[in-house]
């Protein structure tokens, strides 16, 4: 019997990883985790071996990687945080730079790496620049490699998407940052996957706008979801700082924090968007319509994926 080749993927407990795992379960592969969050549910059961991710420990890391083909990183985090689980995009390279490292030594072949669009070293947004650093430490580390850099992902389980229709369903009035016009092009997370699946079986060098079919303006999107879910709103133009802290009041009452910085002024300067051919083939209009039902029904939390 021909023993499978196995794959890694970090976070399959996740939202991307899960994914990731379960086209590579499709394909074949043997499939390993590497987990900080061992008392999450595992939608794999014993199919999956669970091996840590402990950054803080070289060797350990080296023997969660041992006897892997391919690894499908999908570590970063959304936001620096002091908690009782801290993290920091600071700490976020640093890891990134250890993972590769310790990926090179145990003999992996080939790295599918989770980016951003628009990432650049040069950005005055952290969480760019830091996606950036990471981009070059994979470069730099000689192996094969594929970044794929999507802009926003949508799917069960969603953030972003999901947490729109739900402030749609709770509030009055809807609050766009400025006048709400700036592009974004939402890939499906199970397009992700697949794509993501595809260049592991490759080891030529590739860097891939991973964006879907549809491009929306903010505003439009919004208005999109409001209208399907049956809660259209008066959508209103409100200064970029105010709606910071709107969003942090509301994530002192929820224990999350609901936007960044980062984020909006990220988004309202288009790095959201790219000039290239999508990589996926869902569209988000129908994928919404499928789930007008449930999408916002519950608020999704960044902080309580991660504690």
């Amino acid at each position: 019997m021909v023993e499978k080749e196995l794959h890694a993927v970090t976070g399959a407990f996740g939202f991307s990883g899960k994914y990731i795992a379960r086209r590579l379960f499709e394909a074949g592969h043997g499939v390993v985790t590497l987990t900080s969050s061992l008392h999450r549910p595992n939608p794999f059961g014993e199919k999956i071996k669970v091996r840590p991710l402990r950054f803080d420990r070289p060797r350990e890391l080296l023997d969660s990687l041992r006897g892997v083909s391919v690894l499908y990183n999908t570590y970063y985090v959304r936001f620096n945080y002091r908690g009782p689980v801290s993290f920091s995009y600071a700490g976020a390279v640093e890891n990134s730079a250890r993972l590769f490292e310790a990926a090179r030594e145990a003999g992996v072949r080939r790295i599918v790496h989770i980016s951003i669009t628009n990432p650049s070293e040069d950005s005055r947004f952290e969480y760019f620049r830091g996606k950036a650093r990471i981009e070059r430490l994979l470069v730099e580390s000689g192996l094969s490699h594929a970044i794929l850099r999507p802009a926003v992902l949508f799917g069960e389980e969603s953030i972003l998407i999901n947490n729109i229709a739900w402030l749609l369903r709770k509030l009055p009035v809807f609050g766009v940052f400025g006048d709400g016009n700036y592009r974004l092009q939402p890939i499906h997370v199970d397009d992700l996957a697949m794509l993501a699946v595809d260049q592991g079986k490759t080891s030529e060098d590739a860097v891939i706008d991973a964006i879907g079919p549809e491009t929306f303006t903010y505003r439009g999107l919004v208005e999109l979801i409001g209208r399907i879910i049956g809660k259209p709103r008066p959508i209103i133009s409100i200064p970029p700082l105010v709606g910071l802290l709107m969003g942090d009041l509301l994530g002192l009452l929820l224990n999350d924090r609901l936007i960044t910085l980062d984020e909006i002024e990220g988004l309202m300067a288009e790095l959201l968007y790219v000039d290239s051919p999508p990589a996926g083939k869902i569209r988000l209009t129908n994928w919404v319509r499928k789930n007008a039902d449930t999408l916002g029904a519950s608020y999704a939390s960044e902080l309580g994926r991660r504690t």
